[in-house]
């Protein structure tokens, strides 16, 4: 198990000595000489015209702006070292269910990219013409995955690949979306016996979430034979399954009547179809919603919903064999938006806990995702032959974000350190607390937390020192 620590304090852990006085700056004053060498104003601003002139023809003008692209930024040392321990644990995990790694070129033929990622593909960076091939960055492993398969004729693989992708999309740092990011896959590829493989995924994501302790999490699952299902026996047109579909994938973060409007005003639905819809996709639950649905007089007619929720049941069944029921939950509103998903689709989220204001828990963002594809290696082979696969990536920079997010907290690391000297490094370095532990504080099981800049100090029992901290720091 990969630990992580506690949050803790937002400052550095101050040994306690001697009480001293606030420090004081040191007097004394700097004289700034002004003075110029003599000559004519004017030869002074004709010499200052020659240098500007001879700089702009020098350096193309003004300096380029040292700053990376929308999007991307630099890791410094702490950043990586934080980044490797997650791959590590998450690639730990990957190896003990018997997965080996790969790697595929960044660059991908334009033409293996676009048709597979829906209203998405436009997010694909294409590059102009290099020596006679369209090319374009890769979007996510998948598809390169699909492509190596059929270009080596592989029919039988469990593998994992850590590799950057590339987006264009609109930036979220603060919420770890960025236009290039790293991801973690893990496929099973071949033919195996139904719902086994897409068990094992599922329970893939729940040992790394586990592991990781970020908090209490949900994942969630449908299956899209389902989601097509429900659309036929609404009465929408099949041609119109994929975009009402993408429409759908919208309702983790709208709310059902902003998704509804799409459908109508966008997607050209009827106000009858689209709310025939809403009541099933604002269904949630476990085996119970699983055997209601089986016995839907409407969905039980059709032959793809009744073939994705017997499947759906006999997943079910094996998480249950799993321990990890609990972790799960069959909801009709997850549809992912990619054009290559065939049946079983997931996504984990991250759930923001119960207090006085919420009735239950939140989500606060998608840390995992997946799904079965089965057609995407047959659209790569010269016969179309097909080879069954089911996967799913973690979110690492998603997760990074999070653990970014985090307190702050470090000793100063001196031999017998002066309080003073500790509490003037503090303003120093602009550290906004300092907890203070003695052997007073020690003896009454509380930490002594000083405000830096106001100079206020608090008593604080040991057990809520990270409450007050976060109440403190909070906007």
């Amino acid at each position: 198990m990969l630990r992580l620590g506690p949050l803790a304090a937002a400052g550095r852990l101050l040994p306690a000595g001697p009480r001293l006085g606030p420090p004081r700056p040191s007097g004394g004053r700097v004289r700034l000489s002004r003075s110029r060498p003599p000559g004519p104003v004017g030869d002074r601003g004709l010499l200052a015209r020659q240098v500007r002139a001879a700089a702009g023809s020098a350096g193309g003008g003004q300096s380029p702006a040292l700053k990376t692209p929308k999007g991307t930024r630099d890791h410094p040392p702490a950043h990586v070292a934080l980044r490797d321990r997650l791959l590590a644990a998450v690639v730990t995990c990957f190896k003990r269910h018997g997965a080996a790694a790969i790697d595929t070129p960044v660059l991908e033929l334009r033409e293996t990219l676009t048709g597979k990622y829906g209203e998405d593909t436009k997010l694909i960076y294409e590059l102009q013409d290099q020596g006679g091939e369209l090319l374009a960055l890769r979007y996510d492993l998948t598809v390169p995955f699909a492509r190596y398969l059929a270009m080596n004729k592989i029919t039988n693989m469990k593998r994992y690949h850590v590799a950057k992708v590339y987006r264009r999309d609109n930036p979220a740092t603060t919420r770890g979306r960025y236009r290039e990011f790293y991801q973690c896959d893990f496929d099973i590829a071949g033919q195996f016996d139904p719902m086994i493989p897409d068990a094992e995924c599922l329970k893939i994501v729940h040992e790394i979430l586990s592991d990781l302790q970020l908090g209490d999490f949900i994942i969630k699952v449908n299956d899209r034979r389902i989601l097509n299902g429900v659309f036929a026996v609404c009465g929408i047109p099949e041609s119109k399954f994929i975009t009402t579909c993408s429409t759908v994938d919208k309702l983790d973060k709208m709310p059902w009547e902003e998704v509804r409007s799409e459908m109508v005003g966008e997607k050209g639905l009827s106000p009858e179809a689209a709310d025939h819809i809403g009541e099933y996709v604002q269904l949630h639950g476990g085996l119970d919603l699983i055997e209601q649905l089986l016995q839907d007089p409407k969905l039980s007619q059709n032959k793809l919903a009744k073939e994705g929720l017997g499947d759906m049941k006999l997943l079910f069944e094996y998480l249950t064999l799993f321990g990890i029921t609990g972790k799960i939950s069959f909801d009709l509103s997850l549809a992912r938006g990619l054009d290559y998903y065939t049946g079983v689709i997931f996504e984990a989220v991250l759930l923001q806990p119960e207090n006085d204001h919420v009735e239950e828990p939140v989500s606060v963002g998608s840390v995992a995702g997946g799904g079965r594809y089965d057609g995407l290696v047959g659209m790569f082979d010269p016969k179309g032959r097909k080879v069954p696969c089911v996967g799913v990536s973690i979110g690492i920079e998603r997760i990074f974000s999070i653990l970014e997010q985090r307190v702050k907290a470090e000793m100063l690391y001196k031999k017998d350190p002066k309080l003073l000297k500790q509490l003037q490094y503090c303003e120093d370095t602009g550290i906004p607390f300092a907890a203070i532990i003695g052997e007073q504080e020690l003896t009454d099981g509380v930490v002594k937390l000083r405000d830096v800049a106001t100079r206020e100090e608090v008593d604080i029992p040991r057990e809520k020192l990270v409450d007050e901290i976060r109440r403190r720091l909070e906007p």
